[in-house]
This record gives structure tokens, C-alpha cells and sequence, in this order.
């Protein structure tokens, strides 16, 4: 630490210094995954020593500040649920039924475009993976919560209409339709927009 810079700031150590040094190379670390997956399209989580030549940290690094691979994987959701924290929630009904079910599809299609590479690359690894076995539970209970905010009556009423409407809305339904069918995410809201409204018109005929 510069001599001149400890008389101006007589309450910084070197442990203030080592601490901000962690704090950046876990960022770079994070922000290294994240790239790596999106550039992969989703094609699986990339190992760690891939993760700390992008990010230009020793191997052992990863492990110091991280632990394990989960370690990495919990702090990779946290940013992408605060990149997607606009997207979570839908806007307030407005009593409309088919407003408002096209509403939250439209955010829906927005919402899962934006994390699509990354939650296939997750869903690869969920199976061993706390950290992610949490991520997925906690997106389908804030969608599944989203659309009773906003399905009518009809629907909610029938335990087997609502369980449809929420499949055909679904991460896996948008999963389906972009990578296996190669519709467009014009295409597939559009598609995820019929089949909702389908499903609302055949509960309320």
C-alpha cells in the first residue's frame, strides 16, 4: 500500500485491499460464466478451469472464494435474477381476462428469451445442484403465482384447465418452441398467445 496513500486514508489496511481484490475477481468470475453460457447457447455449464482462464484467475482462485462449483452457480443466479427483476412480476389485472392473459404471455416471452441459454445450461446440472434445484423451484413458483394473479375465475376453478394453461405458458413450452421447433420469439409468443387464449375460451364456452 502507497505510503502517501496511508496518511490520507489512516483507516485503510491491507486487509480493505484484499478484500476488494475477492470482491473483483468473484465478479470476474461470475461474469465469465455467464458469458461462457451465453456464447455456448446454453449447451451445458462450462468446468472450472474454463471459467477461470476467461476470467483470468488461477484455478485455485475459484476454489478460495467459492468453495465449490454450487458456490459459483448460486452467485450466477443472483445476477440473472437481478438483470431479469423487471420481467418477475406482471402488471395488476384489469379485470379483462384476454388482456390480460395476452399481457402476461407477451412478458413471459420476454422474461424467458432473456434467460434462455442460461436456464437450459442450468437445467443440465440441476440434478446436482442445490443452488439450482432452488433457482428453478423459485421460478416456477413466482410464474405459477403471476398467472393465478391474472387467470379468471374460469379457470382457476378447474384443476385441469389451470394445470394446461400453465404448461402451455411455461419455460418448457418457450424451450420447445425456440431450440427443438425453431420458431422465431415472435413466433413462439404468438403461439404461447393462442394457446392461452384457446384454453380461456374453451373454459368459459
Amino acid at each position: 500500500m502507497d505510503v502517501s496513500d496511508s496518511i490520507q486514508n489512516p483507516t485503510k489496511t491491507p486487509t480493505d485491499g484484499r478484500r476488494l481484490r475477492s470482491e473483483a475477481s468473484r465478479g470476474r468470475i461470475v461474469d465469465a460464466m455467464i458469458a461462457i453460457v451465453r456464447e455456448k447457447g446454453g449447451l451445458g455449464l462450462p468446468p472450472a478451469e474454463l471459467v477461470a482462464e476467461r476470467a483470468g484467475v488461477g484455478l485455485r482462485t475459484v476454489f478460495r472464494l467459492f468453495e465449490d462449483m454450487d458456490g459459483v452457480y448460486r452467485a450466477m443466479q443472483a445476477v440473472i435474477t437481478a438483470e431479469a427483476e423487471p420481467l418477475m412480476v406482471g402488471r395488476p389485472p384489469t379485470g379483462d381476462a384476454r388482456t390480460d392473459l395476452e399481457a402476461e404471455v407477451e412478458r413471459r416471452a420476454r422474461l424467458f428469451e432473456l434467460i434462455l441459454p442460461l436456464q437450459v445450461a442450468a437445467d443440465s446440472q440441476r440434478h446436482r445442484s442445490p443452488a439450482l434445484q432452488e433457482g428453478r423451484a423459485r421460478l416456477v413458483r413466482q410464474q405459477r403465482e403471476a398467472l393465478l394473479a391474472v387467470a379468471p375465475p374460469a379457470l382457476t376453478a378447474r384443476p385441469q384447465q389451470i394445470a394446461a394453461l400453465e404448461l402451455a405458458v411455461s419455460f418448457e413450452a418457450w424451450r420447445r418452441l425456440r431450440t427443438d421447433q425453431g420458431a422465431s420469439p415472435d413466433e413462439a409468443c404468438a403461439i404461447m398467445t393462442w394457446m392461452a387464449l384457446a384454453l380461456l375460451d374453451g373454459a368459459t364456452a
